[in-house]
């Protein structure tokens, strides 16, 4: 299980962090990755990150803004999000797969609930 936190009211410019904690299931066996969707937009891959979290990749419109982390000790994924625009509100996803650098939803097996950014310009 799959569950997200940390989303709220922002406004531009500001930051936020979202945590993602993964239960029942072995952290480290997966690849993780956040997706977003915004209001009538299909859901959109933001940023994965490898097994042991060496590896990070990013949608190119969050680069050098977003971050995503690991802590496997604590089955924890984040996003720090610096720098936020109105065009970043949306609802985000935590999930969890097996392809490395996975940017489809076809590459995670397992979604959380998703938390929402609303970032007010």
């Amino acid at each position: 299980q799959l569950q997200a936190s940390g989303g709220g009211l922002v406004q531009a410019g500001g930051s936020l962090r979202l945590s993602c904690v993964e239960s029942g299931r072995t952290f480290t066996d997966f690849i993780m990755g956040w997706f977003r969707q915004a209001p009538g937009k299909d859901r959109e891959f933001v940023a994965t990150i490898s097994w042991s979290g060496t590896d990070t990749y990013y949608v190119e419109s969050v680069k050098g803004r977003f971050t995503i982390s690991r802590d496997n000790a604590k089955n924890l994924v984040y996003l720090q999000m610096n720098s936020l625009k109105s065009e970043d509100t949306a609802v985000y996803y935590c999930a969890a797969g097996q392809y490395y650098r996975g940017k489809s939803d076809k590459d995670y097996e397992y979604w959380g609930q998703g938390t929402l950014v609303t970032v007010s310009s």
